[in-house]
């Protein structure tokens, strides 16, 4: 089962890490938040992924060439590489520069026509997540999206949720009590029947469809997840991990 990262944004909030780097690639540890990302996944069995790059998409590819890989496929936008460690089988495609969230997921719809399920998440969050616990909720439910709601601060976009349903998605609202958008997701592969275009939204355009037609479940997360958007999330995940104190490794 393939995992999806969407790893192309240009990261504003990080102009100061990310005028040189893809946001992606900016390090926790000195390892790049990417990795700590795709070791969720791995650790439970899961490594099998395409990474949809776009901004610096160049200096991912990069970095997966300085580890211990073989290129097993080399294309004009994609290349695959077989990360011998890890025994990860890892897609870099080339989504482009401007392309949503929700067109970035349809320019690789050709990898996972064989999908009947996929993960996807974004390149800046991290949790302890059970990830086959998330799975499993994906397929009881036989809805076209499973999503992760978890309780952050206050700043992030906020789900509604009735029964397990979600019933209202807003980003960006600021709300002191209430489940958001933890960004690990499970689709089922009629996710494609909402992407029209390279501009649609995964989170505004895509995820409102869905809803209106219930179709959409709500996985609740109440440990560990925190997003880098910020120096301040950096500065505070690096000093968990120096501290031994990563969460999203508990």
């Amino acid at each position: 089962m393939k995992t999806v990262i969407l790893a192309g944004g240009l990261g504003t909030r990080l102009a100061e890490d990310t005028k040189i780097i893809p946001k992606p690639l900016i390090t926790i540890g000195k390892i790049p938040i990417l990795i700590h990302i795709m070791n969720i996944y791995s650790h439970f069995g899961f490594n099998d992924f395409i990474i949809c790059c776009g901004y610096k998409g160049s200096l991912i590819n990069d970095y997966f060439k300085s580890l211990d890989h073989e290129i097993i496929e080399n294309k004009k936008h994609a290349t695959t590489y077989l990360i011998k460690s890890n025994n990860w089988n890892v897609q870099c495609v080339y989504t482009g520069l401007k392309t949503n969230t929700g067109g970035r997921l349809l320019k690789i719809k050709s990898l996972l026509k064989n999908e009947k399920n996929f993960f996807l998440t974004y390149g800046d969050g991290l949790a302890n997540l059970d990830i086959k616990r998330l799975l499993k909720t994906h397929i009881k439910n036989k809805n076209i999206c499973t999503i992760t709601a978890a309780q952050p601060p206050a700043r992030y976009g906020v789900v509604k949720i009735r029964k397990n349903k979600i019933i209202s998605f807003k980003e960006k609202f600021d709300h002191t009590n209430a489940w958001i958008n933890g960004g690990f997701f499970v689709f089922n592969n009629e996710i494609f029947k909402y992407i029209k275009k390279n501009k649609d939204s995964l989170e505004t355009n895509v995820l409102e469809k869905i809803i209106k037609f219930q179709k959409i479940t709500a996985y609740r997360h109440n440990n560990f997840w925190h997003a880098m958007d910020t120096l301040r999330d950096k500065i505070y995940l690096n000093k968990m991990w120096y501290n031994q104190k990563a969460g999203w490794l508990a």
